[in-house]
């Protein structure tokens, strides 16, 4: 029977590498520490991009309760900001999966220490260590799967992973409370241990220190560890070149240029789809969305746009007859990926809104889109997207009329907003009716 204990992981000597220790998860937490915070605050911009508070279209998160308490209204310039903050999000996510992956196998003798719950203090650790875990592991494989436009998973990416943060973050806080003042004591005696020169009774010293630096980690250095066949150092630098790999394979897609052709594990990256004034990035195309040819042809299609004085109805011709403005402006999305700047032309949002009564200040706009299914295919914007002189009902793009799959015959396009609040197929547009 003991022979048989020895074998299980309960059993401080079934964990045999002689990575584990209070120094190596040390290094690899304190990385997550500033990590983690930009992704959520990073996510959090996101969240707010939507404008959620808005209309209930656009909040795809319901019974938010107090953690809607940050939401203001989102700007409309720099242009890039979406792109800039949704790019860092995604981007930075990917990178620290490696240094994730590291800290969990650091870690993983303390889910199976006995007895699981030795007082009431240690029960609550045991208990923000499994939300932890579990919530880490829900939003990175969430999130990766949504950078890959694989929705596996059951219900709405939006709720699930917004409400897998709070859970996520919440714990990680407490976490870091518990754990930080010991992370930055060991790593202080890592750099005064790399002062002194090296020889065989300082690594017997080094050894001996990983079993007395911290008492808490003390379940993390294997008492008759293997030989070592990597150094920690060694350890470190390979779960850092691993990041690296994946921030020089992704990172491109938010870029313009070259560099868009090194982002090899994006949906989005590599060279442009197709040449032409058309031939950028697109997530859904016509016959994904299930455009009929049918209703966008210059007899059928009509635009309506409704307000305080009533409801116009306008052709395309009508609209090519209004003034055209032009704008230069990139389509940034929540997969984390964005075009370079693209030369868009059309009318003013500003100026449909004068057809229906306001001329002055323009107020909020609802857009539905001929899309009869899936999410997004209504959206809403404020007051102050509508004013600005760059936000557009778009009929060209680059110098040519726009393509089935950018949206013909119309569509929304507003300086940094997410790519799905620039409605596509636009079908009408009803100023100052939203709730």
């Amino acid at each position: 029977m003991r022979d048989l204990a020895s074998r299980l992981p309960s059993s401080p000597g079934f964990w045999r590498s002689p990575l584990r220790g209070p120094r190596f998860t040390s290094v690899l937490g304190l990385v997550l520490l500033v990590g983690v915070p930009v992704l959520f605050v990073t996510g959090l911009l996101s969240y707010a991009a939507y404008n959620p508070g808005l209309s209930p279209v656009n909040d795809k998160t319901p019974d938010k309760g107090i953690l809607g308490f940050y939401l203001f209204s989102w700007p409309t310039g720099p242009t890039w900001l979406y792109r800039l903050t949704q790019g860092v999000h995604v981007t930075l996510g990917l990178a620290l999966i490696p240094v994730l992956l590291a800290k969990l196998w650091s870690v993983v003798p303390r889910l199976f220490t006995l007895p699981p719950l030795r007082s009431l203090a240690h029960a609550l650790e045991r208990i923000s260590l499994l939300l932890l875990v579990g919530g880490a592991l829900f939003e990175f494989v969430t999130g990766v799967l949504n950078v890959q436009l694989d929705y596996v998973f059951p219900g709405s990416f939006y709720p699930l992973h917004f409400y897998g943060a709070w859970v996520f973050f919440a714990a990680f806080l407490a976490h870091a409370a518990l754990k930080t003042p010991a992370a930055v004591r060991t790593v202080r005696s890592m750099r005064d241990a790399r002062r002194r020169p090296p020889d065989a009774a300082d690594q017997a010293a080094d050894r001996a220190a990983d079993r007395t630096a911290d008492q808490a980690a003390d379940d993390l250095v294997a008492p008759a560890p293997d030989a070592p066949t990597v150094s920690r150092r060694g350890a470190l630098w390979a779960v850092g070149g691993g990041s690296l790999l994946l921030l020089a394979t992704s990172a491109g897609r938010s870029f313009d240029g070259p560099l868009r052709s090194t982002a090899l594990l994006a949906p989005h990256g590599g060279a442009e789809p197709g040449g032409g004034p058309n031939g950028f990035q697109i997530n859904k195309t016509a016959a994904y969305a299930g455009i009929d040819p049918a209703e966008t042809g210059e007899e059928a299609w009509r635009l309506v746009v409704a307000g305080r004085t009533g409801t116009v109805r306008l052709a395309r011709a009508d609209l090519l007859r209004m003034r055209q403005h032009g704008a230069a402006l990139p389509i940034a999305c929540v997969e984390g990926w964005s075009t370079s700047d693209q030369a868009w032309r059309g009318v003013r949002l500003r100026d449909l809104a004068a057809l229906v009564g306001f001329d002055g200040d323009p107020p909020d706009v609802f857009v539905e889109s001929l899309q009869r299914a899936g999410s997004f295919r209504h959206g809403a914007l404020r007051a102050n997207q509508v004013a600005d002189p760059r936000s557009l009902l778009a009929l060209s793009v680059n110098g040519g009329t726009l393509s089935p799959d950018h949206g013909y015959p119309a569509r929304i396009i507003v300086p940094a907003a997410p790519g799905v609040l620039n409605t596509k197929w636009v079908a009408r547009m009803t100023f100052g009716g939203l709730a």
